[in-house]
């Protein structure tokens, strides 16, 4: 394999997908393909960078085992199939691997896994751990025991969420195209593909992404779309390109080293410089660069911080917290420090206790219409939101609902909290509550420092009344680390 030039140490996440790995009528397994991968994997090794696979491709094994045609449609099955497979594809990559002795481990998560937030400290310190060693973990979701309430969904998913865990310079989401186009460039001749994206939300509008994907994996162009926009909420620059040349990574690597070297930083820790305004033909003739093929999605120039970040993409909400408009612009706002305060609370529904995860939502003003809320709450895969933006004139007089000075924040190790919803809270009755019946919206996502029943009770209040009402305060603040992901309207230019 060719040297690369010297370029500065990056923790790497790469992607790969059961239809990149998996022949999709033999089930056979690519061998071309996955040493390519190793032996990029390990030039990446010998450069000093720290690499994570993520690696798909457990069920598709089991039916090549197994000798049945198709990926069957029964959980069971699918679930046999993959404790099948999953040993021969780790022995796989492991075997692989150790023809250039490098050592591998495989980890194995579910989204139960790290809703607990302990659990997720602990896979967060055993990855980090492995890479400090030298080893090159091999993630995958545990599809034997997942089920649709805490699965990722999706590898792709899965690998964004890794790349925040361990806070990725580079996630690649290796793929059968070569980028982002605006249509599936196998059926569409016309299909033009975008070299950068800087807003995800914004290409929706520009990208079709209904008739991507294969009949083995689960993903498809949209799913990396969702895993691009969790990625670089968290500051990861993410990079689709194709899994047919895995070496393509090294070039990629090389060229925005190149680039940055020469062009103005992005202002962050983001190994991509500033993209916007620049004539990156006239940069790369006059650099004699050749630009690899391939879709790079800018990380955000303020990231989430990693509880926001878990709150918002690894939780499984338990109950919502409604609040009105004027608490939806100070929230959006940085300064707010994503904590609320009771005076800014309308209703609550459900029932949670105190640290657990709960939906923000906003009433809708008469007349307007609204997103229904969800009976049951969705998967990770199905949750598209844009990036946190700021609300740069949020009324003054709204001030006084979050106070930025505040130093309370939530412990990092939850499972010391242990104030519950108690049976004496509880006043079952047949009436419907007003907030009910109100139309409301999904804003973000939140963790509650008080029960459901206790926020009802101080809600619309000033929080200096909760030790009166409640007859103790732990906090002022009766949901925090909120992180807002739908910004008010009038924070959106037109």
């Amino acid at each position: 394999m060719r040297s690369s030039k010297r370029t500065p140490s990056s923790t790497i996440v790469i992607k790969l997908g059961t239809s990149s790995i998996i022949h999709e009528e033999t089930h056979q397994p690519l061998l071309s393909i996955l040493s390519s991968v190793v032996e990029t994997v390990v030039h990446l090794r010998s450069q000093g960078h720290k690499v994570v696979l993520v690696s798909s491709g457990a069920i598709g094994v089991g039916l090549r085992t197994m000798d049945i045609p198709q990926r069957p449609k029964a959980l069971s099955k699918k679930q046999a199939l993959s404790a099948i497979g999953q040993g021969r594809l780790i022995a796989l990559w492991d075997n692989l691997f150790g023809q250039f002795d490098q050592r591998t481990a495989q980890i194995l998560l579910t989204r139960g896994d790290i809703s607990d937030r302990t659990r997720y400290l602990n896979a967060v310190n055993t990855i980090k751990e492995l890479l400090s060693m030298g080893v090159v973990p091999i993630v995958n979701e545990n599809d034997t025991i997942s089920v649709s309430e805490i699965k990722f969904g999706d590898n792709d998913t899965l690998s964004a969420i890794t790349s925040s865990m361990i806070h990725a310079d580079y996630l690649f989401l290796l793929t059968d195209v070569d980028g982002l186009y605006t249509a599936n460039p196998r059926k569409d001749l016309t299909a033009r593909k975008i070299d950068v994206v800087t807003s995800v939300a914004d290409i929706r509008a520009q990208v079709s992404t209904s008739t991507l994907g294969s009949s083995l994996g689960t993903g498809g162009m949209e799913t990396k779309l969702i895993a691009a926009e969790i990625a670089t909420g968290a500051g990861v620059t993410t990079i689709i390109t194709s899994s047919k040349l895995p070496s393509t990574i090294i070039d990629i690597i090389d060229y925005y080293t190149a680039l940055r070297l020469t062009l103005p930083s992005s202002g962050t820790s983001s190994p991509v410089p500033k993209l916007q305004s620049v004539d990156l033909e006239h940069v790369n003739t006059s650099l004699n660069l050749r630009r690899p093929a391939h879709t790079v999605f800018k990380p955000s120039n303020v990231p989430m911080r990693d509880l926001k970040a878990w709150t918002s993409h690894t939780l499984y909400p338990s109950g919502s917290v409604i609040i009105d408009s004027g608490a939806h612009a100070v929230l959006a706002r940085r300064e707010s420090g994503g904590r609320l305060l009771a005076a800014g609370v309308l209703g609550v529904r459900g029932s949670f206790a105190s640290g657990q995860a709960v939906r923000i939502l906003v009433r809708c003003p008469e007349g307007v219409p609204a997103e229904k809320e969800e009976a049951e709450p969705k998967s990770s895969s199905s949750e598209a939101f844009p990036p946190n933006q700021e609300a740069e004139h949020a009324p003054s007089a709204l001030a006084s609902l979050s106070r930025s000075s505040s130093s309370s924040s939530i412990v990092d190790d939850l499972s010391s909290d242990t104030q519950t919803i108690m049976d004496d809270d509880m006043h079952v009755t047949d009436e419907v509550e007003e907030s009910d019946s109100w139309e409301v919206k999904e804003v973000g996502r939140g963790l509650a420092n008080y029960n459901s029943v206790q926020i009802s009770r101080v809600k619309g209040l000033n929080s200096s009344r909760i030790p009166q009402i409640l007859g103790y305060a732990d906090t002022e603040h009766v949901v925090e680390n909120i992180t807002i992901r739908v910004p008010p309207v009038e924070s959106v230019a037109v």
